[in-house]
C-alpha cells in the first residue's frame, strides 16, 4: 500500500486525525476547524508507532542520507525523533519552545557541534512557525538544517510560503488532501464533505467552506 495512503488510515483509525464537518473545532485563534489533530496518540497505539516510525526513517533516508543528528520538535517531536534515531543508530535532542530558566539555560537539549547536519522531526505542520522557530534555533548554534520529516501536514499556503521564504524543505508521510480522500473512501465522512475540507484547507479564516 502507497505510504500515504497507509498512513493516513492509521491516523484516522486511532483518531489521531478526526473530521467532524458538522460541529467545527474552535482553535486557540477563534478559527472554526473541521479537523482536530492529535499524532501524541500513535504513541500509544504500537502497530501505527511502527509504522510511523518506521516510515520517518525512510524519510530521513530517502530525503537526507547525510543526516548526522535528528532533532525534535517540542515537545510533539521529541518521542518520535528520539524513537527515529534508534532506529536509525543517530545522536538525538531537542529544541525548547524557550531557554531554561536554570542550571545551563540550555533551549537546545542534547549535544549539538557546529556545522553538524541536521534534520527536524516535527509531528504536525500547518502554518509552520513553530517548526521554524525551531530551525532558527539550531541555524544559531552552527547546525546544518538539511531539512523537516514530519508526520502530517495541512498544506496551508502560509505555512509553504513561509517554509519557502526561510529555505526549509519539509517531507511528510501524509498530508491533509490524502487523508480528506481516505476518510470519504472509508466512511468516516461522506464523500460531499471533501470539497468543504479542502475549501477549509485552502483559507482557514473563511467561514463560507462550511456552507459549500
Amino acid at each position: 500500500m502507497n505510504r500515504e495512503i497507509q498512513i493516513a488510515k492509521d491516523l484516522l483509525s486511532i483518531r489521531a486525525v478526526f473530521f467532524r464537518p458538522e460541529e467545527p473545532f474552535t482553535w486557540a485563534s477563534g478559527i472554526k476547524s473541521p479537523v482536530y489533530c492529535d499524532n501524541r496518540l500513535t504513541l500509544t497505539a504500537p502497530e501505527v508507532r511502527t509504522h510511523v516510525e518506521t516510515g520517518l526513517k525512510e524519510l530521513v533516508q530517502e530525503y537526507y542520507p547525510e543526516a548526522e543528528v535528528l532533532m525534535g520538535t517540542s515537545t510533539a517531536g521529541i518521542a518520535h525523533a528520539a524513537i527515529t534515531a534508534h532506529l536509525m543508530g543517530l545522536p538525538m535532542g531537542y529544541v525548547r519552545s524557550g531557554a531554561k530558566d536554570h542550571g545551563r539555560r540550555n533551549q537546545i537539549e542534547g549535544r549539538l557541534e557546529p556545522g553538524q547536519k541536521v534534520v527536524v522531526i516535527e509531528d504536525l505542520i500547518s502554518t509552520g512557525g513553530s517548526v521554524l522557530e525551531v530551525v532558527d534555533v539550531l541555524r544559531s548554534a552552527g547546525a546544518e538544517v538539511l531539512g523537516v520529516a514530519s508526520i502530517f501536514t495541512y498544506g496551508m499556503q502560509k505555512g509553504l510560503t513561509r517554509l519557502q521564504e526561510a529555505g526549509v524543505v519539509n517531507h511528510s508521510l501524509t498530508n491533509f488532501d490524502v487523508i480528506a480522500e481516505v476518510a470519504a473512501e472509508d466512511g468516516y465522512i461522506q464523500p460531499e464533505d471533501v470539497k468543504r475540507l479542502i475549501a477549509f484547507r485552502n483559507n482557514p479564516s473563511d467561514e463560507s467552506w462550511r456552507s459549500v
